[in-house]
């Protein structure tokens, strides 16, 4: 028997409510932080097991001890730090992609952790042309990076991220700085 929290986050989320807004509704009306946020994750088909470990990691900042009107904060600050990602199953091709985006990332010779947080989510949901951008906007640290093999790292990224029958329009402007980078760059 499903728990009318489950039945009530399924509803608000096909209704429209963002995971955030579902969450602060669910918590408002129980009461009970973590099994609202464990029904929003549920309701989201994230499974069980990494709801939980995802909750756990949260709990005594977020959770534990709740104070009434500040849902709506909690829903936003669980949804920023990607509780309630989605994750997607990522193809042979998809898998190459973020290989090579943690080559690039090891090239960059150090990587802010907000930028991190960030590149982690993208990969989890598979948000990889948002990865991508995000990476050719960065740049490689002058006396710890390599900037060599973190532009040509990017160069074969983008190369395979335009193979789609589709590509976002977005890629070509960026693979073309990234091949400009690649060409000018030295290793230290």
């Amino acid at each position: 028997m499903q728990s009318p929290l489950l039945t009530l986050a399924r509803h608000s989320l096909s209704q429209g409510s963002t995971p955030a807004e579902t969450y602060t509704l669910l918590a408002r009306r129980s009461s009970k932080p973590l099994p609202a946020a464990r029904a929003v994750c549920l309701a989201l088909d994230i499974p069980l097991a990494e709801a939980t470990r995802r909750l756990n990691d949260c709990y005594r900042a977020l959770l534990a001890n709740p104070r009434p009107g500040t849902e709506a904060d909690t829903g936003e600050l669980l949804e920023a730090l990607g509780v309630f990602d989605v994750p997607k199953t990522l193809d042979a091709r998809d898998q190459s992609i973020v290989e090579l985006f943690l080559t690039a990332i090891d090239a960059m010779g150090g990587i802010r952790a907000g930028h991190q947080h960030g590149l982690a989510r993208w990969f989890t949901t598979g948000n990889l042309t948002a990865a991508y951008l995000s990476l050719a906007a960065a740049t490689p640290l002058p006396t710890t990076g390599n900037p060599t093999q973190y532009w040509t790292t990017l160069v074969a990224a983008g190369e395979l991220l335009s193979t789609t029958p589709t590509p976002d329009p977005r890629i070509k402007p960026a693979l073309a700085h990234c091949r400009t980078r690649a060409s000018h760059a030295t290793t230290p």
